[in-house]
């Protein structure tokens, strides 16, 4: 019962945290104006939702997290061809690969490139699972009650429409991805999760010693006592502990000091392990193992490793200095490396935590 109740406060507590860090990325994006098609909680996968502002909103059946989509993150250089090539989509409605690559006068890899590119940007339908062949669609328009009354007009999925600026078309889309904008506001959007992980500690930091209040033992004469903070104190010590994560953080890259640093670390099996420690104690102390998670997800998720927000804010910083777009094939090496980075630090961490909590070997 034990072990369920773990993977149960685990799954609760990290798919929560997850979400919300996904949050801060979808709110920034849209307050900079670009499209976000799917903000679902749980990982990706199977999902059911509601459609809002152009973005799907729901639920999919692995809820350890979730995701916002943002369109335009994609890396590299951009098709040439995507301003015809959506122009003559919309024009058909419902076109083939190849119907669109003969009216483009383009190959059909590179009609299938520039098509690909488009799905990401949400401006078109892909493949739908029933589809025999590789068949894209003019996305629906659902124009609002005032839209309608000033004459702007509704299409279905797939419906042909009549394009008389191409450029213009093109443009319109282009505002809408996240590689349009300058670099300030993709730095923003990369670490606004942080954020609101940070944020969210530190305000329910607030509500626990503030409002509820913890026991805690006095190192003077250890006995234990009932504390109560001010707001501000309280926000005080939240700055502390968030500096002091900051600190241990940094430790992973100093050579004296990240041996340390490491073995006092916590794979997602000392996480369940401590979760039910703390959620024992009682609501205070819960809200307390909560914030834990939160500042160590926001601080980690910094670090400059992709795919974390902070490889990529790495990445926007040295495309920015050195005028160079990285491309996929440099990114995808980059990914890997770091994932095969975190296998390693999550085996160590693993072997450590089953050490302690399951062996009970604390040396």
């Amino acid at each position: 019962m034990d072990i369920v109740l773990m993977i149960v406060y685990t799954t609760l507590v990290l798919g929560f945290l997850v979400f919300i860090h996904e949050g801060g990325h979808y709110l920034a994006s849209r307050a900079f104006g670009v499209r976000v098609t799917e903000f679902m909680l749980g990982l990706p996968g199977p999902n059911i939702g509601f459609t809002k502002w152009g973005t799907k909103f729901g639920v999919t059946p692995f809820l350890l997290g979730g995701y916002a989509k943002v369109c335009g993150m994609e890396p590299g250089e951009m098709s040439p061809h995507l301003e015809p090539v959506l122009a003559a989509l919309y024009r058909r409605g419902t076109a083939n690969m190849e119907d669109i690559a003969r009216d483009c006068g383009i190959t059909d890899d590179e009609a299938y490139e520039a098509l690909d590119e488009l799905v990401e940007w949400g401006s078109i339908a892909g493949p739908a699972k029933q589809d025999k062949y590789n068949t894209y669609r003019a996305p629906v328009v659902k124009p609002s009650k005032k839209q309608l009354a000033a004459g702007a007009v509704a299409y279905e999925l797939g419906q042909a429409r009549p394009v008389e600026d191409a450029h213009a078309l093109f443009e319109s889309e282009y505002k809408q991805q996240y590689r349009s904008l300058p670099f300030w506001k993709r730095s923003v959007i990369l670490v606004a999760g942080v954020g609101v992980n940070l944020l969210f500690a530190v305000l329910l930091l607030v509500v626990v010693f503030s409002v509820i209040g913890l026991d805690m033992v006095n190192p003077d004469t250890g006995a234990i006592q009932h504390v109560v903070l001010t707001p501000l104190q309280a926000l005080q010590f939240g700055f502390n502990y968030i500096g002091m994560v900051v600190q241990m953080v940094v430790g992973l890259f100093n050579p004296a000091t990240a041996a340390e640093t490491v073995s006092n670390s916590s794979s997602v099996i000392g996480i369940a392990a401590m979760s039910k420690t703390y959620f024992d104690l009682g609501a205070g102390y819960a809200m307390m193992f909560v914030v834990m998670i939160s500042v160590s997800l926001g601080i980690m998720n910094l670090l400059p490793i992709p795919p974390l927000d902070g490889g990529r804010l790495v990445i926007e910083i040295f495309q920015k200095v050195s005028r160079k777009v990285v491309s996929m094939r440099a990114l995808n090496y980059l990914s890997a490396a770091g994932m095969i980075l975190f296998i390693g630090f999550f085996l160590f961490m693993a072997n450590q935590d089953i050490q302690r909590f399951v062996f009970g070997n604390w040396g």
